[in-house]
């Protein structure tokens, strides 16, 4: 959906939002009660991870239609289950049509489950790994428009972490990729100034106690 070059756009409640959602009901639903509000929980972490390398390529939307059915197929992403999936494993989930069948993201999907494992024993949690990460605040652009979000498909940050867990052996974990799971999961808040959600998310992520 177009939008007037602030990146806002009013949504059925008259209230302005983020453009991006288009105002479809489920993508509106996501926008407002998940992105961008923090995580700790280490299964949506890594369910997010694998989700954000099957989209890539794709819309995250496609993704998010899907995301039951890969829920389904990926053992609800309970990386200490997942990462004993098999070739018979990988044969049941490209016979699977409610997921994006591609082989080399299933095989990282698995793959990562391993890693998350050895990130886990390292870390304590995968939280408290990946939120170590967190700009500080005098890192952030002081006034976060449109222009900021359009400009900014990665960061200083998403490349750093990127380069750590590659150096880990995950994969499909490259900056952008990586910057999108920081912008969905709470590292940053990248709802644009004006959207009517930017406040409850700052303020959610304020009172949110952060993992060690």
């Amino acid at each position: 959906m177009a939008h007037d070059g602030t990146g806002l756009i009013e949504g059925p409640d008259g209230a302005k939002r983020c453009f991006w959602h288009g105002n479809l009901p489920d993508y509106l639903h996501y926008h407002d009660h998940e992105w961008g509000r923090p995580v700790g929980d280490d299964r949506r972490l890594f369910e997010k991870l694998c989700l954000e390398g099957f989209q890539a390529g794709l819309s995250w939307l496609t993704i998010l239609r899907k995301r039951e059915n890969f829920r389904k197929g990926f053992d609800n992403f309970a990386f200490e289950r997942v990462c004993y999936f098999t070739d018979k494993d990988v044969a049941r989930l490209m016979a699977d049509p409610g997921i994006v069948r591609h082989e080399g993201k299933i095989r990282s999907a698995i793959n990562n489950a391993n890693r998350a494992r050895e990130l886990v024993d390292e870390a304590g949690s995968l939280a408290a790994w990946f939120w170590k990460f967190e700009p500080k605040q005098a890192d952030r652009p002081p006034v976060f428009d449109f222009p900021t979000l359009a400009a900014n498909p990665k960061t200083e940050v998403s490349t750093e972490i990127s380069k750590e867990l590659k150096k880990r052996g995950w994969t499909f974990v490259g900056p952008t990729t990586i910057y999108a799971f920081m912008q969905a999961m709470g590292l940053v808040n990248d709802h644009i100034e004006g959207c009517v959600c930017r406040h409850g998310v700052e303020l959610e992520r304020r009172q949110f106690k952060r993992p060690r």
